[in-house]
């Protein structure tokens, strides 16, 4: 994915595939199931909803999309990274053009099998997107914003985000649909948090006889630092020295490489991060 970042050409392929793929997910599982998924997508759709509900008028989906991605879009470009912001708009634009042109098709009319796969398909397809270096827009951008720069957990104010879409979607058009939009959300987000890892950390342990190279490695991969620890092992009873330090969970496994290339023997211990406090180097978004 890293590769993809770097191409400008084949980063632009990846982001129209993936808002070809964000629309024809709306157009089949989505609509099928009547869901109103997390974000401007689910905000969006829940506008579109009220609008033919109530006033019959059918507003297009790009245009009520664009507006309501236009503060995140200017968070984007203020604080994120501009690059990082254009591909981003680019997905947000061709995402709408593509819904508003691409005829609706039912899968199935199973609304759990929709409401699952629907879920599995966009959490794949938000994935690629952020680590191709651009995002599908709304909430992403403010996720994004109140992790990197404020150090903020964004979780639970996106959560109350959706919490409140789903309420308003749960008076005016059935609980039964809002209950199954949760599905949908959930499992969205149990698969970008498999797939997407940057905002997770990993806290590695390593007991060497080469400290200072594998505080080298350590920088040289991640650009963060580490410490080191003096101790005795207890089997031989013989000076070891530790090295401690946090990095995100996608750069471990490059920065366990790197350890294994200065010293094969090194132990190795790797422990999910819950959360962390201080000075924590994070790439910027291009």
């Amino acid at each position: 994915m890293e590769k993809i970042a770097r191409n400008p050409a084949l980063r632009l392929v990846v982001m129209i595939a993936c808002s070809f793929l964000t629309a024809v997910n709306i157009k089949t599982f989505v609509r099928a199931g009547n869901l109103f998924p997390g974000g401007a997508t689910g905000l969006t759709l829940l506008i579109q909803q009220i609008f033919i509900r109530y006033l019959n008028m059918e507003l297009p989906y790009s245009l009520i999309n664009v507006i309501l991605n236009a503060i995140p879009v200017y968070i984007g470009f203020r604080y994120i990274g501009k690059k990082f912001t254009l591909y981003s708009c680019l997905v947000i634009v061709l995402t709408g053009f593509f819904t508003d042109l691409i005829p609706s098709h039912f899968v199935t009319d199973d609304i759990l099998l929709v409401s699952v796969f629907g879920g599995i398909i966009n959490g794949f397809i938000v994935s690629v997107v952020l680590m191709s270096g651009a995002t599908t827009g709304g909430t992403d951008f403010i996720g994004i914003f109140l992790s990197d720069k404020k150090g903020i957990d964004s979780f639970h104010i996106i959560l109350g985000i959706n919490a409140v879409i789903l309420t308003v979607a749960g008076l005016l058009f059935g609980w039964d649909r809002a209950l199954y939009s949760i599905i949908y959300q959930y499992t969205t987000t149990i698969i970008l948090h498999s797939l997407y890892r940057k905002y997770q950390q990993g806290t590695l342990f390593i007991v060497t006889n080469k400290p200072r190279e594998i505080c080298e490695a350590i920088s040289s991969v991640s650009h963060h630092g580490a410490t080191i620890l003096e101790g005795e092992g207890s089997y031989d009873h013989t000076e070891r020295s530790m090295v401690y330090s946090v990095v995100s969970s996608a750069e471990a496994h490059k920065v366990i490489s790197a350890v294994r290339s200065v010293d094969p023997k090194a132990f190795i211990n790797l422990l999910k991060t819950q959360e962390i406090s201080g000075r924590f180097y994070r790439r910027r978004e291009d």
